[in-house]
This record gives structure tokens, C-alpha cells and sequence, in this order.
């Protein structure tokens, strides 16, 4: 009798008892805004938008492709990669190093991916700026891409679409970075001379040089709710003018009310604004030219030598 009422200890595999505890450890994701547990297929099926308080999430710039007709996206400039022009290195990091880490973890070759593609078989040029690296800043290869994406659609007479998201200019490059401020801007003028449209769409954050220069002189300007767009930040201004802000300064928001953009758009509906936008400015599918330079990824190439900074 006693022996049926002692515990006997049951004994396990020890690799089939670690197998079913596994669990993804991203399975779940916490808005930054209302704090809730998300589950991360919802999250990406609602493009990264909580669907519990509509905080709009930061994507990365492949996952903006996804509001491109699909299969219709094609990469070009592939092969421009950013180059150590003062040989910069601070106490902690050394840029080349840096450049390398961002590499690595975005899988692009710097902070834009442009190319050509269409939205309900509208075509268009295409730039989009990922923040992942290194705060989408922008360097002399983030400067060309841009530039050359404005060239191209003055070339095959499409719109240009921008999707901007940074941090400003980037101060490992110097001088050399600041005046892509002026290069993007005379190449968006080419394209204005073709009759074609330049509409961008700022998302969250977008600060510094960025918003100073090309989105702020495009046709249509279009930003996501709640996004911060603005020159300094909110806190330094402050600082330096010793005075309280109104509230929601520097949001998109605020922004619209002040005649500084044109419209404010949720992410679930950008694809058919920019569809009706399009439908303007009409052309079927672009020829690119056999050979284009931008279609296939070859070695290294400094930007700073290419006959503009």
C-alpha cells in the first residue's frame, strides 16, 4: 500500500523535452506607443501599423517595395558603394567599420535602394531611404542614387516616387555629404524640366538635411501620422530659444495645419492615393536600355570621383 502512494520521478530525453519548449523569441512585439503585445504576423499583415492604437512602426526600405505590383520592382545602382573619403574614425568606430556593420545587417549596400517599378501597372522611379542604416543618413552614394533615380525618370519620362526617412546629413563624410543637399535638388530640376512629377512620402523621423533639401520642393509631399519631420529637434529648439513649443510640434499633424505638406495618409492607404496620383501621369511600361550600369552589382566604386561630389 505505501508503495502506491510514493512519487516515482519520470524521467525525459533531455533533447526531446528542449525541443517542445522551444519558442520564437520574436513571436510577440511591443508598440513603442501604447505598450501593447502584438502578435508579429498581424503586425506585418497590418504593415507594420498597431492595430490596437495605429502607431505607424518604422519599415525597412525592402519592405516598402511590398507597395509595388508584385514582381515589378527592379533594382538599379546596386553597384555604389560608399567610400572613406577623410578616413574618419572617432574613439569608439572607425566609419569603414561602421559602413561594414550596417551592411551587414541591412543587407544594402547604404542607406537607399532605388530602381524602378509600378503601382497598378503606373510606372515610376523609385527611392527609399532605410533607417536601419545608420540612421538613413545622407553620404555621397545616398546622394547619387537619389540623384540619378531623379535623372531616370526625367530619361524615360516617369514620376519619381521618394520614400524619406533620416537623420540628416552624414557627418563621416564631411562637406562631401552636405552638398548632396544641392546636387539632388538641380537633379530634381531636370526632372521638372521633363514635366514629371516628384511625390514624397516622409515617415517617421525625418530630420536634418533630408528635410531641408528635395522632399521639401516635391509636387506632392505626403507623410504618415504621428511621423516627426522637422530640421532640428524639438528638444534643441527649445534649448536655444528658451521657450515652451506648442503642443504636437513637428508632427506630420502639425505640419499639414501649417501649409508645409499636403496631405497626412495612413500606410494601409497610401497604395491607392499614390495610384490616383499616378493615374496623372500616365505611361505604360518603361524600356530600360540594354547594358544600364545599374542593373548588375560590380566592384567598389568611389562616388567623390565620378566628375560630381
Amino acid at each position: 500500500m505505501k508503495e502506491f502512494f510514493r512519487r516515482t520521478k519520470k524521467s525525459f530525453p533531455a533533447d526531446q523535452s528542449s525541443e517542445q519548449a522551444q519558442i520564437p523569441d520574436d513571436l510577440w512585439v511591443k508598440c513603442s506607443s501604447c505598450r501593447e503585445l502584438i502578435y508579429r504576423k498581424e503586425l506585418n499583415d497590418n504593415l507594420k501599423v498597431c492595430p490596437k492604437c495605429g502607431h505607424h512602426m518604422r519599415m525597412s526600405a525592402r519592405e516598402w517595395i511590398g507597395l509595388l505590383d508584385v514582381g515589378s520592382f527592379s533594382e538599379t545602382d546596386a553597384h555604389l558603394l560608399p567610400t572613406d573619403p577623410l578616413g574618419f574614425v572617432t574613439p569608439d568606430e572607425a566609419y569603414a567599420d561602421k559602413l561594414k556593420k550596417s551592411q551587414h545587417r541591412t543587407g544594402l549596400a547604404d542607406a537607399v535602394l532605388a530602381g524602378v517599378g509600378s503601382i497598378d501597372g503606373l510606372w515610376m522611379a523609385l527611392a527609399v531611404g532605410d533607417f536601419a542604416f545608420m540612421g538613413s543618413s545622407m553620404g555621397s552614394v545616398y546622394g547619387e542614387k537619389m540623384s540619378r533615380a531623379a535623372e531616370r525618370g526625367a530619361e524615360l519620362g516617369i514620376p519619381l516616387l521618394t520614400i524619406n526617412t533620416s537623420g540628416g546629413a552624414r557627418q563621416q563624410e564631411g562637406v562631401i555629404a552636405l552638398m548632396q543637399m544641392a546636387k539632388v535638388t538641380m537633379a530634381l530640376s531636370r526632372l521638372a524640366e521633363a514635366r514629371q512629377p516628384h511625390i514624397a512620402i516622409l515617415v517617421d523621423p525625418c530630420y536634418g538635411g533630408v528635410t531641408a533639401s528635395y522632399p521639401s520642393v516635391a509636387d506632392v509631399i505626403i507623410a504618415e501620422p504621428g511621423a516627426n519631420i522637422g530640421f532640428a529637434g524639438k528638444r534643441l529648439i527649445e534649448q536655444i530659444m528658451r521657450q515652451k513649443l506648442p503642443a504636437g510640434f513637428q508632427t506630420s499633424e502639425f505640419m499639414l495645419n501649417h501649409g508645409m505638406i499636403d496631405m497626412v495618409t495612413p500606410r494601409g492607404e497610401l497604395r491607392d492615393v499614390l495610384a490616383r496620383l499616378l493615374q496623372h501621369y500616365r505611361r505604360q511600361s518603361p524600356s530600360m536600355e540594354e547594358g544600364d550600369d545599374g542593373m548588375e552589382a560590380t566592384d567598389a566604386t568611389p562616388i567623390y570621383v565620378h566628375g560630381r561630389v
